[in-house]
């Protein structure tokens, strides 16, 4: 199963936005994706796929963070 992951825009560089995944640093592809520096978004396969409320990203790392603890 494959999951999307929630991040935070850090740079934009055309069609690329590099993505700070609670301190891992990755470039996703924008797609068709409107984001922005700053914006929270979800990515899978490295493909933007949605802009999310940085709350929403807030619940789903601690979730993550929960089910790392109980692996």
């Amino acid at each position: 199963m494959c999951i999307a992951a929630p991040g935070k825009v850090i740079r934009i560089d055309e069609d690329t936005a590099t993505i700070d995944f609670n301190g891992n640093i990755v470039g996703a592809n924008k797609g068709i994706v409107d984001v922005k520096i700053g914006d929270y978004v979800l990515v899978h396969a490295g493909l933007i796929i949605q802009v999310i409320s940085e709350n929403e990203a807030e619940n789903m790392n601690e979730i993550f963070r929960q089910l790392g603890e109980l692996s």
